[in-house]
């Protein structure tokens, strides 16, 4: 399957790497043309002068951006000129109305699969990623090519939108758990503790995880590689507000990091991972100390 990929960012462009290895990845575009440009040089595959162009070359489409207003821009453009039985896949995270209005934009001819993705960079690199996916289910078959090339475990969860209703149950997890491995932490470090100790014999009991396992090592040093983005899971607790106030309801973890990371944004850390988010809970018990 001939594939496209728009959005060559901190995630995209290590997916789209991956697709060029299984031998699917046609085309690229991306806003910032020397990002495309430099991925030609280095796979061989085409630019396309714009998404039009790309949907034009292309029987799958795979979208990774940032916001659900550019996700429907790009379908809109791409619509009009796509192949009767083209699957267009976004992985972007956005709110499942969004998914929903994207595959009517598309119609009958046209199949719309909303599959977000979940494990980071480094899962990106990896092609380790975790993908939910919404949408019909014979085109998930025909798709699921392109969605093995970028991931490891992959769902159908069930119609379109269901894909982002399940990363937005995921993101609010990531929440909490964030909040709590950077609490426990910076726990440990007033308590005296060998860090290092603690995260090992911490990893290997009940409150084990994966973010206390690859970013704990990293957030005790002061040191946060980029995996996720304050701003980018600031964007997506939004949405998941907006998705929980359709049920009247407000989620008191999503409301509390909102908070967090807003303090952190303004603090100058938006652009570093989420990790950073024990930088403030650091700070509670040096207030304590003072």
């Amino acid at each position: 399957m001939k594939t496209g990929f728009i959005g060559l960012g901190a995630m995209g462009l290590h997916m789209a790497r991956n697709l060029h290895r299984r031998g699917l990845l046609a085309a690229v575009w991306n806003r910032s043309p020397d990002k495309s440009r430099n991925l030609s040089e280095e796979t061989g595959c085409m630019v396309a002068g714009d998404p039009a162009g790309l949907a034009s070359l292309c029987e799958a489409i795979v979208i990774c951006i940032s916001r659900d207003e550019a996700v429907l821009e790009i379908v809109d453009a791409i619509a009009p000129h796509l192949d009767p039985g083209s699957v267009v896949i976004d992985c972007s995270t956005t709110a499942a109305a969004t998914a929903r209005a994207a595959a009517a934009e598309l119609g009958a001819q046209v199949s719309f699969l909303d599959c977000p993705v979940s494990g980071g960079t480094e899962g990106a690199r990896d092609a380790r990623l975790a993908i939910m996916a919404g949408g019909d289910a014979a085109a998930f078959r025909r798709a699921l090519p392109v969605l093995e090339a970028m991931g490891r475990h992959i769902i159908h969860m069930g119609d379109v939108g269901t894909g982002q209703a399940t990363k937005a149950s995921n993101q609010i997890m990531v929440a909490g758990i964030n909040q709590a491995v950077t609490e426990a932490l910076a726990f440990a470090a007033a308590e005296g503790l060998d860090m290092d100790k603690l995260i090992s014999v911490l990893d290997n009991g009940a409150a084990g995880n994966w973010f206390l396992r690859n970013r704990g090592p990293t957030m005790i040093r002061g040191d946060y590689p980029l995996g996720f983005k304050v701003v980018l899971h600031e964007k997506d607790l939004g949405i998941c507000r907006n998705m929980a106030a359709c049920h009247d309801v407000t989620l008191p973890v999503v409301e509390m990091t909102l908070v967090h990371y807003r303090r952190l944004a303004e603090a100058g850390h938006g652009d570093e991972d989420i990790s950073s988010l024990f930088r403030l809970k650091s700070k509670l018990f040096e207030t304590s100390a003072g």
